[in-house]
Parts: C-alpha cells; sequence; structure tokens
C-alpha cells in the first residue's frame, strides 16, 4: 500500500499526446476520403505525393502526408478538349485582329440626329398617312353637309378643328414613334462589332470529370478524448487511494483494539507513523522535550495534534500493516 496519492497528469505531456492523436485522426479521415472517382468523362485520383514539415507550438518538427489531386480526361473528352483549345486559340487570334479596330470604332462618339430620324420616318409613312386622313376630311364634310350644318358656321369649324387637332397628334406619334426606332437601330448597328468580339471570346467548354460525378462519399472518423481518459483514470486512482487510506484507518482501529486486550492500553495506542501523516507542522513540546505537532491523516480529515512515533521509540508499537502506532500513556 503506497503513502502517496497518485501524480495529477502533466498538462504539457497530455496536450501534446492529444494533439498527436487528433493529427492521426485528421491524416487518417484524409486517406479514407482520398478514393478515385471513375465516370463516361475521366477519373480524379488522390494520392500522396511527398511530405510537408513545421514546427509545432512545442517547437518539435512534424512531418505530414502531402496529397495531389490529379484529373485524366477520357479519351474522346480530351480530344474534344484538344480541339477546343485549338479552337479557342484561332477565335483569340480573330477577337484580337477586331479588337484593334474596335478601339478606334469606340473612340468616336456616338451620333444621333432627331431631325434626321423625323425626316425619315416622315417620308416612310406619311404620303399614306396623308391620304387616309384626306379621304377622313372629305367624309367629314359631306357629313356635316347633309346634316345641314353649313360651312363657316360655329359647328363646322369645330368639326373640322377638331379632325385638324387629330391630325397633327397622329403626325407628332409618327415622329415619336420613328425618332425611337431609328435611334435602336444605331443602337443595334453601334454595338454589333462589341457583341462578335464576345461571341469570339466565350468559345466551348468541356466537361471536368469532378462536376460530373456526384459528391465523393466522406468518412467521418470521430477522434479519442486522450484529456478526458487520462483526468478519468487520474480521479478513478484518487477515489481508489482515498478508499485504501480510508481502509488503513478502519485497519489501525481493530488492530489498536487487539493491542488494548493483549496489552492494557489500547484505548490510548493511535496510529503516528511520520509516513501517514501530511501537513506536518511542528507546535511545541513536552515537559520532557517530546516534539509536538499538528498534522492530518494522508487518507484526509481534520487536523491533529500528537507526537510522531519515529520521536518516540519507547512508546512506539509495530502493527501488522508496517506502521507504527503510538502507546500515548508511554510519551514523556
Amino acid at each position: 500500500m503506497g503513502k502517496k496519492p497518485p501524480a495529477a497528469p502533466d498538462p504539457y505531456k497530455t496536450a501534446a499526446a492529444q494533439g498527436g492523436m487528433n493529427m492521426d485522426t485528421a491524416i487518417t479521415q484524409q486517406f479514407l476520403n482520398s478514393g478515385t472517382q471513375v465516370n463516361p468523362w475521366g477519373t480524379v485520383n488522390t494520392e500522396v505525393t511527398g511530405n510537408n514539415t513545421f514546427v509545432d507550438s512545442q517547437g518539435k518538427t512534424i512531418t505530414v502526408p502531402k496529397f495531389t489531386q490529379t484529373t485524366t480526361l477520357s479519351p474522346e473528352q480530351q480530344a474534344i478538349f484538344n480541339q477546343s483549345q485549338a479552337a479557342e486559340g484561332n477565335l483569340a487570334g480573330i477577337a484580337n485582329d477586331q479588337s484593334a479596330f474596335l478601339k478606334d470604332y469606340l473612340n468616336k462618339p456616338f451620333e444621333f440626329n432627331n431631325s434626321d430620324a423625323e425626316k425619315w420616318a416622315f417620308d416612310l409613312a406619311s404620303p399614306r398617312i396623308r391620304q387616309n386622313q384626306m379621304q377622313a376630311e372629305d367624309t367629314l364634310r359631306s357629313t356635316l353637309a347633309n346634316k345641314g350644318i353649313r360651312e363657316g358656321s360655329a359647328a363646322w369649324n369645330a368639326e373640322m378643328s377638331r379632325m385638324t387637332n387629330a391630325n397633327t397628334d397622329q403626325m407628332n406619334q409618327l415622329a415619336l414613334t420613328g425618332r425611337g426606332q431609328a435611334f435602336a437601330e444605331a443602337m443595334a448597328t453601334r454595338n454589333q462589332p462589341i457583341n462578335e468580339i464576345t461571341a469570339l471570346l466565350a468559345g466551348s467548354q468541356v466537361s471536368n470529370p469532378a462536376t460530373m460525378s456526384g459528391a465523393m462519399p466522406q468518412t467521418g472518423v470521430a477522434g479519442v478524448d486522450y484529456t478526458g481518459l487520462v483526468n478519468q483514470k487520474y480521479q478513478a486512482d484518487m477515489a481508489n487511494y482515498q478508499a485504501k487510506m480510508g481502509g488503513m484507518g478502519g485497519l489501525f482501529g481493530s488492530v489498536l483494539g487487539a493491542a488494548g486486550q493483549a496489552g492494557g492500553f489500547g484505548a490510548l495506542l493511535l496510529p503516528s507513523d511520520r509516513r501517514l501523516k501530511t501537513d506536518i507542522r511542528r507546535v511545541g513540546q513536552t515537559d520532557e522535550g517530546t516534539p509536538i505537532y499538528t498534522y492530518r491523516y494522508v487518507w484526509g480529515g481534520p487536523v491533529q495534534m500528537g507526537v510522531m512515533a519515529q520521536d518516540v521509540p519507547d512508546a512506539a508499537v509495530m502493527t501488522p500493516s508496517g506502521y507504527l502506532a503510538v502507546d500515548y500513556g508511554g510519551v514523556r
């Protein structure tokens, strides 16, 4: 039976061990999740291609594996890729040539003449519109005459004025609509070279095997709570130690009782071996000079006061447990 309680775990050693186990978990998880993807578009393979090193917080050099992911296209996809690259090179060359033209082209300000746009629209549509207006005016004149409304009267003038305003509004709308259409066509003409170069630069794309397959199944590896296990073991060892020390106190009680029956001094025989005590402080002495101490027993309990068995060999009794007790009736 040991006399000292179990030592507390070293936090630095525990943290270092926990860090190592965490790293082992991370590397294991990486290996488990580094499978090869194979599909009609090609393969994606992950493998170890070397090592990386770094210095941890304790100044220790750590070596970890370096993973490399390689994508290999199928022969068909590789052929498409090669052709696409060549085509994109040709298109890029054309776009480069066109960009020189575009630079000068865009340096010129965009010009749009409202008068020209209105004249274009008027020349295009006004003959037909004017013909319809004249026919409508003749019809109105006949209608008014048939109703007995004379030309030059107030009613006549009001109806003719209404028609004149309607005809004017129609021609104004023609001018506005024609201007909007002419402006849209002018902008389309100006933007056409830009759109052509943009289309040339777009090119075609090749399917990536990594994106054409579903997600690679991932495996999670639970880490080891080494720190928690160490602390649990320490708590268990401490509880076991305290239980043993409590049992020792009971053993001394039975031993002292037996000694009292044999020698007649059991009531005064107490465990006083220095090895069973802690927090020892000398506080005085007897009249004969024997040191007196305060202390606690290693298994716990309140502060006690008494002597050390090693200081009073004449009053000390060796018990079967191997520890000394003291017959206080013999202490001087």
